[in-house]
């Protein structure tokens, strides 16, 4: 997949002398593994105020970051909708693709440090001001017809399983670092096994989009939905009698259990020993 870099450029609960807000510009690496390479670890921060708020302004950080980085980024993930425009502009600028994406799992998990132990050390640190970001629920597109399972189940497994993914057999897929979610070793990882004659254009068609969650949908007839991006949703089932929908709900259960860390995976028919994809996620709680 390259290297993916994940991108911030928001105001921080800290002001300047003039008691106006101090922004802030993060990148980072984006792991796509379940363990941290040695080039991975790539961070960059900057303050900037909020008189450069701009496309300009970014673009010469990111330039920065590149000249700083092990790798330049092949693609810049970012989660803010309020500043698409700016961001956009400025890694087309540079030739980027940058694209609207939940899977920021290390930028998020940087930023929870920093709001611990680097915002509160400055000065101008305002606690309690910086909201926490939520995402708009749009309508749930039906997947493809070409796309649709023919079955599909719950599973789970240990923390320490994933320890030799590397090892799996997997055509498409990403992962990210369990210590980003600071899961105990003895973690219940739940998951949600598709199969389908048609399992490889499923995962490939999957890998196309920034996957994001799986969720249990009870608002109208019961659901699992497939969130990608930052906003879109996807019908993945339905889930026509009471023991579907308990064990969705067990699901959910589970999920919050490990601190919103689950897993889709697509394979051929429950028989089979490789992945048409497989891909790790974790639910959606970023500030």
């Amino acid at each position: 997949m390259g290297t993916i870099w994940e991108l911030d450029f928001y105001s921080r609960p800290i002001v300047d002398e003039n008691n106006k807000k101090i922004w802030e510009i993060l990148i980072c690496d984006s792991p796509q593994t379940i363990a941290r390479q040695p080039e991975a670890g790539f961070q960059f921060a900057e303050y900037c105020a909020n008189t450069e708020v701009n496309s300009v302004r970014l673009k010469q950080a990111i330039e920065t970051a590149i000249a700083q980085a092990p790798n330049p980024p092949d693609k810049i993930r970012f989660f803010r909708q309020a500043m698409t425009n700016m961001i956009t502009k400025a890694c087309d600028d540079l030739g980027l693709p940058s694209v609207l994406s939940r899977r920021t799992y290390h930028l998020n998990h940087w930023f929870q440090q920093r709001l611990a132990h680097v915002y509160p050390q400055h000065p101008g640190f305002q606690p309690g001001t910086n909201p926490s970001v939520s995402f708009a629920a749009t309508a749930p597109q039906p997947l493809p017809d070409a796309l649709l399972g023919q079955q599909w189940a719950f599973v789970s497994l240990g923390a320490t399983a994933f320890a030799d993914m590397a090892e799996w057999d997997i055509d498409f897929g990403e992962a990210f670092p369990l210590e980003f979610a600071a899961l105990p070793p003895t973690a219940l990882i739940p998951g949600l096994i598709i199969f389908s004659q048609r399992a490889t254009p499923l995962a490939a068609w999957m890998s196309g989009l920034e996957l994001a969650n799986v969720a249990f949908d009870s608002e109208a007839t019961p659901r699992l939905l497939l969130e990608t991006g930052v906003s879109d949703r996807w019908i993945l089932a339905k889930l026509p009698n009471s023991q579907l929908w308990a064990e969705a709900q067990q699901f959910e259960q589970a999920k919050h259990q490990a601190n919103g860390v689950h897993f889709i995976a697509v394979q051929t028919d429950p028989e089979s020993d490789r992945f048409a994809g497989f891909w790790l996620l974790q639910a959606p709680n970023i500030a």
